[in-house]
């Protein structure tokens, strides 16, 4: 499976959030420099969950 094509248009249709993506690279479906392609946000593996979890 192409995980970077699948998570990248769950995320353009608005189908996934930015925390969403980064759960997909700590699950090492893609890389971070691919979730920065997909969010145009640099990825920082130290940042706290949107929720404050």
């Amino acid at each position: 499976m192409n995980w970077f094509a699948f998570i990248k248009k769950f995320y353009t249709d608005g189908d996934w959030t930015k925390e969403q993506v980064a759960v997909a690279v700590v699950m090492g479906k893609i890389t971070p420099e691919q979730y920065e392609e997909i969010t145009g946000d640099k990825y920082e593996a130290d940042k706290p969950p949107a929720d404050g979890s």
